[in-house]
């Protein structure tokens, strides 16, 4: 089964966090947790799995359930990244098809005389 590059950190540990929520928000299961993340429950089941993931949008719905800064979320699963490298695709711009030019008045054939 392929893992994400970020479960190859030896401290990374999302079930940590989730177990922390679970307590800070008082919940009795990843169910009920999935409900006030407002995630399908897979979600947690594959986060606790190490097959998906703490996404960016995760980690703000976290960060507006419970109030916790982003850092302290990140620090709680072992995520002790300081820096995120972007692929080159991102922040590239779209490739666009050339479109033919418009004729302007002079090539249209509408002369008036």
């Amino acid at each position: 089964m392929a893992h994400h590059a970020l479960a190859s950190q030896e401290s990374y540990n999302p079930n940590h966090l989730l177990d922390i929520l679970l307590g800070k928000m008082q919940l009795k299961n990843d169910a009920a947790l999935s409900r006030m993340l407002e995630v399908a429950p897979p979600v947690i089941s594959k986060i606790r799995h190490h097959r998906l993931p703490v996404g960016a949008s995760l980690l703000i719905r976290m960060h507006e359930v419970t109030g916790m800064s982003i850092r302290d979320l990140r620090d709680l699963m072992g995520d002790r990244r300081t820096k995120y490298r972007l692929s080159d695709a991102q922040g590239r711009p779209k490739a666009t098809e050339e479109k033919p030019a418009a004729p302007d008045a002079s090539t249209s054939g509408n002369y008036a005389h």
